[in-house]
């Protein structure tokens, strides 16, 4: 499941290439990173001093508040993490704009992260955990069915960065849908729509947007909701961890990159530290194969 791109097969690239890969529930592997990282200096800032001054297991930069959350603002390292992650964000989306230009028309640009702390082994609340193999459910706020697109970059300059995936969203559904009560006999997807209440939730959470910016985090959907109860499933099912059939490991070099749809890619990190994650949501109408897109194997199954 994973697509290696190197410099020749990456110039050699059309406009779909790569979105066709991710929409078909495939990684795209970049051996190469080919955005600039931030300066020497800045890496082994974010890596050595950062992690003493963090409140959670990452620090994020938000655009519509211009802040670094996870970080208070009095810290000595915030200037320099907030310039780090700025100028990174604005590297990662002129490249995909370029490399992924229909699939990123009006995509929403998100949060760039970054996460120094070893993945493997944290005792820290199961729903958190990224070593737990899952699907992405939400995206800082409602997604509405648009897709979540990550680009990772590994800044590890010494170990590889573990991934772990048990296969696609819709194989994944297909096998568990019914255990996750989702289809047979008391099965139930739900509503995927919004309804009147949903839209009176979303209005009142732009209104609060507007004088407290990372308020966008509360509003939902009923389809987020319901890839949220499949996301717990996941993470709280101790079979669907254990299968070793659908079981595959994936290694990411240091100063690599990928990319993924992480709602569409069931996927865990076994092990790894020092990670850039950036975020868009693309909408779901720039697909080629919007059958594939969960929302869709979702309606499906109803």
């Amino acid at each position: 499941m994973l697509e290696t791109f190197d410099d020749e097969r990456l110039a050699a690239a059309g406009p779909r290439t790569l979105s066709d890969v991710l929409e078909q529930g495939r990684i795209v592997y970049l051996p190469r990173c080919p955005v600039a990282l931030p300066a020497e200096s800045e890496l082994s800032m974010l890596r050595d001093e950062l992690p003493a001054h963090m409140k959670r297991k990452n620090v994020s930069y938000h655009p519509e508040a211009d802040s670094v959350s996870g970080l208070e603002r009095s810290a000595p390292v915030y200037a320099r993490t907030h310039a780090a992650l700025t100028r990174l964000r604005r590297e990662i989306e002129a490249w995909t704009r370029r490399a992924l230009p229909e699939l990123l028309r009006d995509a929403d640009i998100g949060t760039c992260s970054f996460r120094p702390l070893e993945e493997a082994g944290r005792a820290i609340d199961a729903h958190k955990a990224s070593e737990l193999i899952h699907i992405d459910a939400g995206a800082y706020g409602a997604t509405n069915g648009d897709r979540i697109l990550r680009f990772l970059i590994n800044a590890n300059p010494l170990s590889e960065r573990v991934w772990a995936s048990k296969g696609s969203f819709s194989s994944v559904f297909a096998r568990h849908a019914e255990r996750a009560g989702f289809t047979g006999h008391a099965g139930r997807v739900g509503r995927l729509d919004k309804n009147v209440f949903d839209h009176l939730l979303s209005g009142l959470v732009r209104s609060l947007a507007t004088a407290v910016p990372l308020a966008k985090v509360l509003d939902t959907s009923p389809y987020d909701r319901a890839m949220k109860r499949f996301h717990d499933y996941l993470k709280d099912n101790p079979e669907f961890q254990a299968e070793v059939a659908t079981h595959v490991e994936m290694r990411f070099a240091s100063y690599s990159a990928w990319m993924v749809f992480a709602d569409g890619v069931s996927h865990g990190c076994v092990s790894g530290q020092h990670c850039f994650i950036w975020t868009a949501l693309t909408p779901l109408r720039n697909m080629r194969f919007p059958e594939l897109a969960p929302i869709n194997v979702l309606r499906a199954a109803a």
